[in-house]
């Protein structure tokens, strides 16, 4: 009689484990609460590295700068950033002085393009808003006006 219930009780456990299985399927992946915690907004991997805005892929930047292009990018710089930002010191918002060793270009470009939407949802501009206490104003730059800038920042 204890061999039987013994054999029940196995045959049971395996029909369980059985049920339970993927049925085939590769598993989900579930974030851990650490991921959660660094990534709560359920950004992408490629939002995470190359922020949130209008840059959806990696771009191809040419190795060579483009002495005219930064140029260009400086003028704009002067007009649209330089109140609140300098290359070589802290002003109303952060040191631009390595910038592009510190982030990625896309990131930089969603970061001109999409200031508010990059404070709402991206970790870094957040702990740079949280830093600052004063949001990146919205200069409405086109891809090409921070492309320029961007040059001029990886001029500097």
């Amino acid at each position: 009689m204890r061999s039987l219930v013994s054999f029940v009780i196995v045959i049971a456990l395996g029909a369980m484990l059985w049920s339970c299985g993927d049925s085939g399927e590769k598993a989900k992946a579930t974030p851990t609460k650490a991921a959660k915690a660094a990534n709560p907004n359920g950004l992408s991997d490629f939002e995470m590295e190359h922020g949130v805005g209008p840059i959806k892929e990696e771009l191809k930047l040419n190795p060579t700068l483009d002495a005219a292009l930064a140029k260009k990018g400086m003028k704009t710089f002067e007009t649209k950033c330089f109140q609140c930002h300098r290359v070589d010191s802290k002003l109303v918002g952060p040191m631009l002085q390595d910038v592009t060793l510190r982030r990625k270009p896309e990131y930089i470009l969603n970061m001109m393009m999409n200031p508010e939407g990059m404070i709402q949802k991206h970790p870094e501009a957040k702990k740079l808003f949280a830093q600052f206490l004063t949001p990146m104003a919205n200069q409405n730059l086109t891809k090409d006006e921070a492309m320029s800038i961007l040059e001029y920042l990886l001029e500097n």
